[in-house]
C-alpha cells in the first residue's frame, strides 16, 4: 500500500503514464488517459464488447462568448502561482478510508452512516413528474430526520425492462424542473430505475423545523443560511442534506439490489452530488454539474459576484467538516473516483449565469486527473475523474450538450 511519500518517488511514473493527456477538456473535447480503468474511460475509446460510440464533442458558443469579457477566458489571479498538488491530501488508498470515516462521524457524530430504511408508499401520484412519460410506477420514500423534519424522496420504476442500474438525481436550491424532468426522463428511456431528491427545505421538502431551544415550538421552513443554531456539537444539519441519500440507498440495496448506483445533480444538488459520492462507495459513476470549486478559486469566479458558496458548502460554517491543511474539495473529487468501477465527471459551465463560472478549474483539473490515475495504477480499486468545461451556452442547468456526454459516459 502507497504512502504518502510514494508520490513524489512515482511521480516519473506519470509522465509516462498520462503524458499523452490534453490540457484541459474544454466544451467537449478530451483526451484519453492510458491507465483508464477497466470500467471504461471518459472518451469513449472502452466500452461493452470493446465498441464505442465516440464521446460527443461541441464547440464554444460564439455567441455567448461575445457577451463576456477576458475573465472567461483566462486564469484568475486567485490561481496564479498555486501548486495544486500538496492540497490535495489523498496520498493513498489508506487517506480516503480516513477521510471518509472523519467524514462520516462528523455528520453523524461517531454513530456511523445510518442503517435504517425509509417508509414507502407505492404507486402514489406525482404532479411534479406528470409530464414525464414511460413510467410504471412512482414511489414516495419518507425519510424521518431531527428536529421533526421529513425528507420526501420519489423513486420513479421505468415501464420498460428495467438496466438494473439505479440513477439518483439532485435538483438544487429552487432550480425550476425542466432540467429536472429532461435528465429524469432520458434515464428512464435507457432503463434506469430514478431516484430523484429535493434540497432539505425547497420543493416538496419545503416544511416547518422544530425549535432547537424548544423542540415543542415550530418555525416556519427555513432557508440554509438560517441552519447555524441546529449545528451543534451533538447534532450535524448536514444530516438534513445527506441521511436521506444514505436511507434510501439502504432501501434500494435490501429491496431490488441494483448492479451500479450513478448520481447526476445540478446547482446544490451537484454539491450534494460531490459530497455524497465521496462519503458513500455506493455510488458507482457521479456528475455533479454547477456544484462546487476548490476553496482557493471560490473567490475568483467572475460572474456575478465571487462564488462562496450557501452555508453547507462553506468552510467558514463548518470548519470542523471541512478541516485539515489540504483542499477539501479536491479532497472529495478523488475519493468520489476510487474504487470499482468508480469515476467521476465534473461538469461546469464556463458562462454560468449564477455559480462556479470562468475557467479556474483548469488549475486543478490535470492534479486532480492525475492524482487519481496514480492511486488507481495497477489496482483492483481502478478509477477515474475528469472534467467537462460547457462553454456551448450561459444558464444555470445541465445543457443538451453536458447531458449527451453523461449518457455517452453511462453507455460505455
Amino acid at each position: 500500500m502507497d504512502r504518502p511519500e510514494t508520490l513524489s518517488t512515482r511521480r516519473g511514473v506519470l509522465g509516462g503514464v498520462l503524458g499523452g493527456l490534453g490540457a484541459a477538456v474544454v466544451a467537449g473535447a478530451a483526451a484519453r488517459p492510458a491507465a483508464a480503468s477497466a470500467a471504461g474511460d471518459f472518451d469513449g475509446t472502452a466500452g461493452r464488447g470493446g465498441r464505442s460510440a465516440p464521446r460527443p464533442v461541441a464547440p464554444v458558443n460564439q455567441e455567448a462568448a461575445a457577451r463576456f469579457g477576458p475573465e472567461y477566458k483566462t486564469l484568475p489571479a486567485a490561481a496564479a502561482g498555486v501548486d495544486v498538488e500538496p492540497l490535495i491530501g489523498i496520498a493513498a488508498i489508506a487517506d480516503i478510508e480516513a477521510r471518509r470515516k472523519a467524514m462520516i462521524d462528523y455528520i453523524w457524530k461517531g454513530a456511523g452512516r445510518p442503517d435504517s430504511l425509509p417508509a414507502v408508499e407505492s404507486g402514489v401520484a406525482a404532479p411534479e413528474f406528470a409530464a414525464l412519460t414511460g413510467v410504471r410506477r412512482i414511489d414516495r420514500l419518507k425519510v424521518p430526520l431531527r428536529y421533526r423534519v421529513t425528507a420526501t424522496v420519489y423513486d420513479l420504476v421505468p415501464h420498460r425492462a428495467w438496466n438494473r442500474r439505479l440513477a439518483l438525481y439532485h435538483n438544487g436550491h429552487g432550480e425550476p424542473f425542466d432540467t429536472m424532468l429532461r435528465t429524469v426522463q432520458a434515464l428512464l428511456e435507457r432503463g434506469y430505475r430514478v431516484m430523484v431528491y429535493a434540497m432539505p427545505f425547497h420543493h416538496w421538502n419545503q416544511q416547518q423545523i422544530a425549535d432547537p431551544a424548544d423542540p415543542a415550538k415550530l418555525l416556519p421552513n427555513p432557508s440554509h443560511r438560517e441552519l447555524p443554531p441546529w449545528e451543534t456539537a451533538g447534532f450535524s444539519a448536514l444530516t438534513f442534506f445527506l441521511e436521506p441519500l444514505a436511507v434510501t440507498l439502504n432501501y434500494a440495496q435490501a429491496s431490488y439490489r441494483p448492479l451500479s448506483v450513478e448520481m447526476i445533480g445540478l446547482s446544490g444538488g451537484g454539491w450534494t452530488t460531490t459530497v455524497y459520492a465521496a462519503l458513500d462507495p455506493r455510488v458507482t459513476r457521479s456528475y455533479p454539474v454547477a456544484g462546487s470549486l476548490p476553496f482557493f478559486l471560490r473567490p475568483a469566479a467572475p460572474k456575478p459576484r465571487p462564488t462562496i458558496g450557501d452555508w453547507e458548502q462553506t468552510k467558514e460554517a463548518l470548519p470542523g467538516f471541512y478541516t485539515g491543511s489540504s483542499d477539501a474539495y479536491l479532497d472529495m473529487y478523488v475519493m468520489a473516483s476510487i474504487g470499482p468501477g468508480r469515476g467521476q465527471l465534473q461538469l461546469l459551465n464556463r458562462f454560468d449565469e449564477c455559480c462556479f463560472n470562468g475557467v479556474g478549474h483548469r488549475a486543478y483539473q490535470a492534479p486532480v486527473r492525475d492524482r487519481v490515475a496514480l492511486l488507481a495504477e495497477g489496482r483492483p480499486e481502478g478509477g477515474r475523474w475528469d472534467l467537462l468545461e460547457d462553454a456551448t451556452h450561459d444558464d444555470h442547468t445541465i445543457s443538451p450538450h453536458a447531458l449527451s456526454v453523461i449518457l455517452w459516459d453511462l453507455d460505455t
